[in-house]
């Protein structure tokens, strides 16, 4: 029997990026595309591209670099928002425009102010305006979970006569129960046959992300909509690696299907983009979190010596993770070593990115004594993904004084010239910031301040991680500092918030937050 293959849509650059905190660069965005392409997701989401300048930049960037996958982009169905999406994924060899309009009573009547055959016209339009720009529609009913189920068939058959090929059927505000949308997909497949391909979107405001997903596989959903970790608003959205180690590992189950990911570069794709967002998945998230695969119990660890199936349902290897992760490189390893090693991690870096990393790994060599693969893992994630440096630190001398206050001198480099200042400040930290805003004449607010280990040792890197705002009016910035040194490190972190600040000056708008951006 040949296996029906699960289109596996991820939209971590899309929805993912609404979490709070969560917004990155476009070279951050790009990078992550590349490891998704690695990863093997079918479609990438990789922006609303009538959000903001920013967004249409990086979704564009995204669409020239991307070679197998589908490059996607949100819009609203709003003439403007199509010509921004397909504007923005013009040069994508496999391109599609995601369109959507709310289809439930509450939406129709509250929020859209429309009648129902107001929100089919719509719909329609926005389909035949994309199909101008692509072949490859995707129409949303946001809200599904809560719309009518006979005008659930009324919009989708309007919109597959227009040009639609996938009608995805959202549970925006994670309320069904699996076997609600178990029933919905039936119903709703068996209607549209082969006309189009049914999708979900499950959100986890409940917790049933993931179980309602698989319910939509078993019922006839074809593509399933998901992101790396579990990322999204709210309580995020069903987690793709949860998703799809399912699929592989409940085979007696799920034996008619399949998906296309790679399941060795799940972990490595979870870790890039938590060093990206600086939202670690929580230590006990199933599949990628750090207690995955411990076992601390007495009990477990007899059995797991005398046969790891005991108690491991899949094994570290199966997502790409290697346990003994003890790096054989020292400060006299040379750079053919190092590649070398990167590329057994999944690294593949271009020589800008590839000098820059292997500069850091060797200064991390003549300090610390074991260097780990995660310690390798943070130097090659913050440097392939720092911004445009406008500021560099150069030099960092603290004095703590009396009383909490201490003072900073700082040292920092800018179009090839030296800029030396201090301040004061409550504490070591505020002290060094103060003193960079002095130096560059921004004044940013931290919102957030977060220091974890790397790896591990009293000799472990620090990995600062800051959310800043530079303006009232614009989003916080997210900047990661490594250094064995905590203050170095936190003054690394404030510099690359400005730098991915500075980058994107100019074409950063505010994100509206309201659900006509959601699905």
């Amino acid at each position: 029997m040949t296996k029906d293959t699960i289109k596996i849509f991820d939209t971590t650059l899309r929805d993912g990026e609404q979490s709070p905190g969560a917004s990155m660069n476009t070279e951050e965005k790009i990078q992550i595309a590349i490891q998704l392409e690695k990863l093997g997701v079918d479609i990438i989401e990789a922006g609303f591209a009538a959000a903001s300048p920013g967004d249409f930049d990086a979704i564009s960037k995204i669409a020239e670099r991307v070679e197998n996958s589908t490059v996607c982009s949100l819009a609203r169905a709003i003439d403007n928002d199509i010509k921004s999406a397909g504007l923005a994924i013009a040069k994508a060899k496999r391109k599609r425009i995601h369109t959507f309009i709310a289809t439930s009573p509450i939406h129709i009547e509250y929020k859209l102010k429309m009648i129902p055959d107001e929100v089919i016209k719509r719909a329609v339009n926005s389909v035949l305006y994309a199909r101008e720009f692509v072949d490859d529609v995707e129409f949303s009913c946001e809200d599904a979970g809560r719309s009518d189920i006979e005008f659930l068939k009324e919009i989708s058959d309007a919109v597959i006569e227009a040009g639609a090929t996938t009608i995805n059927l959202p549970d925006t505000v994670g309320f069904r129960m699996p076997s609600e949308i178990g029933e919905m997909i039936k119903i709703m497949s068996e209607y549209t046959k082969d006309r189009a391909i049914i999708s979900v979107h499950n959100h986890n405001d409940l917790g049933l992300g993931v179980a309602n997903s698989l319910e939509a596989i078993v019922n006839g959903a074809r593509q399933v909509e998901c992101t790396i970790n579990g990322l999204g608003e709210r309580a995020g959205n069903a987690a793709l690696e949860e998703i799809v180690m399912i699929l592989k590992t409940r085979g007696d189950i799920f034996s008619n299907f399949k998906t296309n990911i790679n399941t060795k570069e799940i972990y490595p794709t979870s870790r890039l983009i938590a060093n990206i967002t600086g939202i670690e998945p929580q230590p006990n998230k199933a599949i990628v979190g750090k207690n995955a695969f411990a076992h601390e119990s007495g009990i477990h660890q007899d059995g797991m010596l005398k046969n790891r199936e005991t108690y491991e349902i899949i094994t570290p290897a199966d997502i790409g993770l290697d346990i003994d992760d003890t790096l054989v490189l020292g400060k006299h390893s040379g750079r053919a070593a190092f590649k070398d090693k990167l590329a057994k991690l999944g690294f593949n870096l271009e020589d800008s990115a590839l000098n820059s990393s292997f500069e850091r790994f060797k200064i991390l060599a003549d300090k610390k004594k074991d260097i780990y693969d995660d310690d390798l893992r943070a130097i090659v994630t913050n440097e392939m993904t720092k911004a445009t440096q406008v500021y560099e630190l150069v030099s960092l001398q603290i004095m703590n004084c009396s009383e909490g206050v201490a003072s900073s001198t700082i040292t920092i480099k800018k179009d090839g010239k030296i800029k030396i200042d201090a301040s004061i400040g409550e504490g070591s930290v505020d002290a060094i910031f103060k003193t960079i805003d002095r130096i560059s004449g921004y004044e940013g607010r931290l919102m957030d301040y977060k220091v974890t280990s790397v790896s591990k040792g009293k000799d472990a890197l620090a990995n600062v991680t800051v959310k800043v705002e530079f303006n009232d009016n614009e989003p916080a910035i997210i900047g990661h500092g490594l250094n064995i040194d905590t203050m170095l490190a936190s003054a690394r972190a404030y510099i690359s918030a400005l730098n991915s600040y500075l980058s994107m000056e100019g074409m950063l708008k505010v994100r509206k937050t309201n659900s006509t951006q959601t699905v």
